[in-house]
């Protein structure tokens, strides 16, 4: 028999070696992991990167709709619509699965920590500078009912995290630059992200040579204020871009929106002379009235947009040049809304992104008078939506008659596959598993009932499908 202090020791022991084996258990068996982002290309990059260092240690991803025992939502909250749609993604998780645990980080989480504490089921709230650690939370914190809090306080928002997609779609968003210094008075995104800041151009040149050596023949160029990039390290925009038409394996470069007071004549015309960067601009408005865009504090005149616009058309006759507008801000009264309906109508652009005026918690616009009535933003919105439609289809009328290169999508729909140009025209052809992720010529014919151009693939490119 063992002494009395022997024994104690081996029970010691076994409690001990039990509550290990209960942890290990614990993280063999949390293997599926779900993953749903809401908002913008940055968003989905930054998620890319976190769902790849669970799956390289050895979690499944599944889809958010099947049964996960750990479901992740990256939530955004540019507008209560996104406030809302990151609600309802936590209480479907709970209920598809009660026991899983549910993470929720990014915009939303770092804004309204409070608010998504209180709703049940949450188990993880993580700010700004914590989601990237979000896999050693999930396997230290237990699911107790009351939710563990890693926020931070957005002024020290310092962190800077390499992000990029692969797998999730045909194109690969890279991020280049995080957080915003220019607080415009309608905008909740520099409490949510902090100050503008960046990795190195070499650095980020690395991350895109990873994804040059995987098939993806694309990638967008995406992060909070892009245009701004350089700010930690002194480079600029153009220096970047620049470095990355060096890059091998990747045949297409999108740079997604960039503000009018930082898109150059030099970038425009770099553009123009780059054999990988696409004729695509996506450049936010936001009002065509000046005197709302001081109210906005935005950080240019009407006058200034319009030189960039037809400076773009000077350079590259063809391409797409999509615009940002906000409709329904407060004081925007009918003769200012009807200021920047001739002038969004008299514009030569391609596209117009309508957003409805959204009031944000913190915002000196949430505090201005003369708030407009949801009816008539609804009204403008309609109004608005109804012009970008028309200079779509115009754009699209124009090209038509040329060849465009296409790289088209994985996605079938009706026995179709879409695709979208170099200049941003969706095409849509009969469906070909030969064309999925491949870029082809095709001459672009009509523009169909559902609003996308039909073609033909190119004598020379038909010949090698």
């Amino acid at each position: 028999m063992l002494p009395e202090n022997n024994k104690l020791k081996l029970y010691c022991v076994s409690i001990i070696s039990i509550r290990w084996l209960n942890v290990i258990k614990e993280r063999v068996e949390l293997k599926k992991v779900a993953f749903h982002t809401l908002g913008c290309k940055l968003n989905f990059a930054e998620t890319s990167s976190i769902a790849r260092k669970f799956t390289d240690n050895g979690y499944e991803r599944v889809d958010f709709s099947e049964n996960a025992d750990i479901y992740i939502i990256n939530t955004c909250s540019v507008t209560k619509k996104a406030d809302k749609k990151s609600e309802q993604f936590i209480k479907k998780a709970r209920n598809q699965n009660p026991e899983a645990k549910i993470v929720v980080m990014g915009c939303y989480a770092q804004l309204q920590t409070e608010k998504i504490a209180s709703i049940e089921g949450v188990d993880l709230i993580l700010g700004s500078n914590e989601k990237f650690r979000v896999k050693e939370y999930v396997e230290n914190t237990e699911k107790t009912g009351q939710p563990e809090i890693h926020s931070c306080n957005i002024k020290d928002a310092s962190v800077y995290f390499p992000s990029f997609s692969y797998g999730d779609r045909t194109r690969s968003f890279l991020k280049i630059q995080d957080g915003c210094d220019y607080h415009c008075s309608y905008c909740t995104i520099p409490l949510a992200r902090g100050n503008s800041r960046n990795q190195s151009i070499q650095s980020i040149v690395e991350e895109a040579e990873k994804i040059g050596q995987t098939d993806v023949k694309e990638i967008i160029l995406t992060g909070v204020n892009i245009g701004d990039f350089g700010k930690t390290t002194g480079e600029s925009f153009l220096e970047l871009i620049k470095a990355l038409d060096q890059v091998g394996g990747i045949e297409r470069i999108r740079i997604s929106s960039i503000e009018p007071n930082l898109l150059t004549n030099e970038i425009i015309s770099f553009v123009n002379h780059s054999e990988k960067f696409l004729p695509h601009f996506h450049i936010p408005l936001q009002s065509g009235c000046n005197k709302i865009l001081a109210q906005m504090k935005r950080r240019y005149k009407r006058e200034l947009f319009q030189e960039r616009v037809a400076y773009i058309r000077k350079e590259i006759p063809d391409a797409f040049i999509g615009v940002d507008v906000i409709v329904g801000f407060p004081g925007e009264d009918e003769s200012k809304y009807r200021e920047t309906y001739q002038f969004l109508e008299n514009l030569d652009a391609s596209f117009y992104h309508v957003f409805s005026y959204s009031q944000r918690p913190n915002t000196p616009a949430a505090l201005m008078s003369n708030q407009m009535p949801e009816n008539i933003i609804s009204h403008r919105s309609k109004e608005l939506q109804q012009l970008a439609e028309q200079k779509q289809n115009d754009f699209y009328r124009i090209n038509l008659g040329n060849t465009r290169s296409v790289l088209f999508e994985s996605h079938q729909k009706k026995d179709k596959i879409f695709g979208f140009t170099d200049n941003y025209i969706k095409v849509e052809l009969p469906y070909s598993h030969e064309l999925v992720q491949q870029i082809k010529k095709v001459k672009l014919k009509e523009v169909n009932e559902n609003g996308n151009v039909t073609g033909a693939i190119a004598t020379e490119d038909r010949n090698n499908l």
